[in-house]
């Protein structure tokens, strides 16, 4: 095997399917909790780091999943999604407003909205690059590394029956879980390809607003942050109808530290946007020309802002 495994990393992706796939005795399914994915590195003893999928170090906004890493044996690196529990459901809001948190609200937010961690892949372990491993062999080493941790770091639930899989996919909704990944037994860990497969139950997924562009009055197109991936994006242009709505929310929410940032927009590439608390989020459409393009359908305002 090769040596340390150091971030920052790419991760694995996977490709939208529409129907549960069946190859009995090939495929591993698990739940696709929509959260923040998160590579954890446990290196040397005392030293914790934690990536986005951008490669972005998050270290300093999850103090509590950072000090629960340092159970975790030297050498070893994850990959799995952050999510916040409210209600008995994930709460992406909740993560993004975490993940958004300066390094002096973030132990506060900790306390207040504690983060779990559902491990799905080892990367390394003892030092060594797992990533040439089949999954079976990466799955039963992230069972043994986890085994005696417990909460907030678990690995995810797995099973290789098709029909099993259909009872989670139709019945574990309530908990905010939207469909399952799927992934082949003998297949290695592929940095950055979409070798993976999951199944959602809708084209819809609930992105959370972290800003906009146009006048706060009538924003022309709304900055979304999407679950799995903690890179912004910039909307499609808003009907009128959504300018409208949003904006009465918009002119109730604070401006916060920075001001704003910059996002890819289709067709414009990078613009400026102005930055506003995750206190709303939006039920989007991505549909895929030449690029993908988010479109917002409706807005979903939230009661209690997550930051």
């Amino acid at each position: 095997m090769k040596g340390p495994v150091v971030p920052p990393v790419r991760v694995a992706l996977a490709e939208t399917v529409g129907a549960l796939p069946r190859d009995p005795g090939r495929l591993a399914y698990e739940p696709k909790f929509d959260g923040h994915r998160m590579v954890m590195f446990r290196g040397a003893p005392g030293d914790v780091v934690l990536q986005a999928r951008s490669g972005r170090l998050v270290t300093a906004a999850f103090p509590d999943l950072a000090e629960a890493a340092l159970a975790l044996p030297d050498g070893t690196v994850l990959d799995g999604e952050v999510v916040v529990w409210s209600g008995g459901r994930i709460d992406f809001a909740a993560v993004q407003g975490r993940a958004a948190a300066t390094p002096g609200r973030a132990p506060a937010l900790a306390r207040r909205l504690p983060a779990s961690y559902a491990a799905f892949d080892v990367l390394a372990a003892d030092g060594h690059d797992l990533r040439p491993a089949p999954y079976t062999r990466r799955r039963a080493r992230l069972e043994e590394l986890l085994a005696q941790l417990g909460p907030p770091i678990q690995a995810v639930p797995m099973t290789t029956d098709p029909d099993v899989a259909e009872v989670w996919f139709g019945t574990l909704t309530a908990a905010g879980i939207e469909g399952l990944m799927v992934k082949r037994l003998d297949e290695p860990y592929k940095p950055g390809r979409r070798a993976w497969r999951k199944l959602r139950h809708t084209d819809t997924r609930d992105a959370v607003v972290i800003g906009f562009t146009g006048p706060r009055e009538r924003p022309a197109a709304l900055v979304l942050v999407l679950p799995d991936d903690d890179t912004p994006v910039v909307s499609s242009p808003l009907a009128p109808r959504l300018r409208a709505e949003a904006g009465a929310v918009l002119r109730g929410l604070p401006e916060p530290e920075g001001g704003g940032g910059t996002a890819t927009a289709v067709g414009l590439g990078e613009v400026a946007y102005r930055s506003v608390p995750p206190a709303l989020e939006a039920e989007v459409a991505q549909g895929t020309t030449r690029h993908t393009v988010t479109t917002v359908l409706r807005l979903k305002e939230r009661s209690a802002p997550a930051s």
